[in-house]
């Protein structure tokens, strides 16, 4: 199930978000609104979703939580941009990981 979440996220919302890929869960999170979608099969998924809801291409990056063992990750295909300067599938820049983490941490743990 994929879907935008806004404010702390309660369990339930949490598995169904999780269901396709077995307790990890896509986000994609946007920096500067601190909103994520979180769910569905594809990061681009969640890109679109957002960026229909009102976001900016530039604040949208994508990674990942494990519910599991808590792992965030940064990987995602959206987050290759010549623009930014990240021309890697990682989020290069420590500090919109450190703006990820805080924003995941809050509305997903």
């Amino acid at each position: 199930m994929l879907t935008i979440i806004r404010t702390k996220a309660h369990e339930q919302l949490l598995q169904q978000a999780a269901e396709d890929f077995s307790g990890y869960i896509k986000v994609v999170v946007d920096c500067q609104r601190k909103i994520l979608a979180a769910g569905g099969q594809r990061h681009f998924e969640g890109e679109e979703l957002l960026l229909k809801d009102g976001s900016r291409q530039e604040d949208l990056w994508g990674g990942g939580l494990d519910l599991e063992t808590g792992e965030i990750d940064f990987d995602s295909m959206i987050n290759i941009r010549s623009k930014q300067n990240n021309p890697s599938r990682e989020v290069l820049s420590t500090e919109i990981r450190k703006v990820m983490v805080e924003i995941i941490s809050t509305l997903l743990r």
